[in-house]
């Protein structure tokens, strides 16, 4: 029985990256023997199991053969007699079909620098800041297309190699996005969002036609025109991606990632004939989102968030010239008062709309600043006395929130004074 580290793992030592998490391949063992080692099987689909000091997951070193359509469609062999290199094959990318043996594992990674196996080219394609697919059998598995976009997010110096575009779009022209799960989909798209340049993830998808396939409410978004006046950048496709990479300079978390992603999907929709207007796109973006999100199952929490960026950058964009009476409606429609929390997120997203345009990147944003001294003078109100009071006086259910509401309004406007 042979053990090595494998992947991602490999990949980061050689480029000088924290070696957090290790995979590692079993050669030349079977279920039984690893059973009788004290190794616990976890795995449904293949031969994986946890060690019995340090949990890390073990995988028996497997093939796999294409049999039918989707990233499920797979017969896989897990036996004795396959060899690291046949393991390292089925991987996506050469540059996490690397390998060490276990007698480095626990030696410093610069130490694995000049013991790594690997038969694919790995340690060339870092060097030459290159994406590229091990082998053919990369076009058997459609999460791959995802996998290269995030990759090519993660390492966004990164270049996908053109033989590995050319045989995504191939994989795109076959009908093999189209049999992606929603599930897996959204986790590779999360994990692209949270990356380092997500729209380095976009653009990838969008070359190999893969963002029209999953997202054609996005990929609709390049070519259509807004005013210069406000969008240096013209682009709505160029400005969405101008608001993501300004998500993750601010290191924003993946709740206002997403509403970064959706706020604008309604420009798709605005008729020809009043472009570069795009009155009412707001409540189209709604609708188009909340299509979106059900069907890649995006969680309430980043739905939600959306949904009311979505429907209010415009007006907190301008929230400078709202007196105290309209900034108090405003944040009844954000619900800033029973989600101060998410309030904060809304806040943070339309900044990075704001600041996501041509020329614009360092312009402060007093709007969040102003909008945030109006949620605390709102909070600040003990509503509960108020209640009571109302209620005294024969006032029921509105009656009583517009009460509290006038109160909270002059809150504000002593605040802000």
């Amino acid at each position: 029985m042979q053990v090595f580290v494998v992947g991602g793992a490999v990949r980061d030592a050689w480029m000088g990256m924290p070696v957090n998490d290790r995979d590692w391949v079993v050669v030349g063992s079977t279920p039984e023997a690893m059973t009788a080692k004290g190794f616990m099987p976890v795995g449904k689909d293949f031969p994986v199991f946890l060690h019995p000091q340090s949990r890390e997951e073990y995988a028996l070193a497997r093939t796999e053969r294409k049999t039918a359509r989707g990233y499920k469609g797979f017969a896989v062999q897990a036996a004795p007699g396959v060899t690291l290199e046949q393991d390292l094959a089925r991987r996506d990318l050469t540059v996490n079909a690397m390998a060490v043996p276990e007698a480095l594992a626990h030696a410093p990674p610069s130490a694995w620098l000049g013991h790594t196996i690997d038969p694919y080219g790995g340690q060339r394609d870092l060097q030459a800041k290159l994406l590229r697919h091990v082998t053919a059998a990369f076009a058997e598995d459609p999460v791959r297309i995802l996998r290269v976009a995030r990759f090519a997010a993660r390492l966004a110096d990164f270049a996908v190699a053109d033989e590995t575009l050319a045989l995504m779009r191939q994989m795109v022209q076959s009908g093999e996005a189209d049999h992606l799960v929603p599930e897996r989909v959204w986790q590779e798209l999360a994990k692209g969002l949270m990356s380092h340049k997500p729209s380095r993830m976009f653009e990838v998808l969008r070359a190999c036609g893969a963002l029209q396939v999953l997202l054609p409410e996005l990929d609709r978004l390049w070519g259509v025109p807004q005013s210069a006046e406000h969008h240096p950048e013209i682009d709505t496709g160029v400005h969405m991606m101008l608001v993501l990479d300004m998500a993750a300079r601010l290191n924003m978390p993946l709740p206002v990632r997403v509403a970064c992603l959706m706020h604008d999907l309604g420009k798709g929709t605005t008729p020809a004939d009043v472009l570069p207007r795009h009155i009412g796109h707001e409540g189209r973006s709604v609708k188009l989102l909340q299509k979106v999100c059900e069907r890649l199952r995006v969680p309430t929490e980043c739905r939600a968030l959306a949904e009311v960026v979505a429907r209010e950058h415009g007006n907190i964009h301008r929230s400078a010239e709202l007196n105290a009476q309209a900034l108090m409606r405003l944040l009844e429609r954000c619900d800033a008062m029973r989600q101060p929390e998410r309030f904060l997120q809304v806040l943070q997203a339309c900044e990075c709309d704001a600041r996501g345009r041509l020329g614009f990147e360092q312009a402060p944003y007093p709007q969040a600043e102003r909008l945030r001294q109006a949620q605390a003078a709102a909070l600040s109100v003990d509503t509960a006395p108020l209640a009571q009071a109302a209620a005294a006086q024969g006032l029921r259910g509105p009656q009583i929130g517009q009460h509290i509401a006038q109160h909270r309004t002059q809150a504000i406007r002593a605040r802000l004074a």
